[in-house]
């Protein structure tokens, strides 16, 4: 069984064991957290497609760790002008498992 779902503005579509990583969620290590909404499920033959989400459907994960992301290095130079600037950053992410999808 798989589904899609949407969070932090990005859409993803995932199965039951699946490991991912999101935007900065509150929750502590080991807690338990519902993802959503749903906006598509199914398993092989009979798919759900929701306008915009999927009502009865449900994804559960686990929080396994909230740690920073890797940097994302941005530079910007300008021809001839001798000016320069690096600027890097480490967003903050939330690392889960996928539990269920109900």
């Amino acid at each position: 069984m798989f589904a899609i779902f949407a969070a932090g503005g990005k859409q993803f579509k995932v199965a039951e064991g699946d490991i991912i990583d999101l935007q900065r969620m509150d929750g502590e290590v080991g807690s338990q957290v519902d993802l959503g909404p749903v906006l598509m499920s199914g398993d092989g033959s009979e798919v759900k497609i929701g306008a915009p989400a999927v009502e009865d459907t449900k994804v559960t994960a686990t929080i396994l760790a909230q740690a920073q992301g890797p940097k994302v290095i941005t530079f910007k130079g300008r021809k001839r002008k001798d000016s320069r600037t690096k600027k890097g950053s480490r967003q903050m992410i939330t690392t889960v498992k996928i539990v269920s999808i109900k």
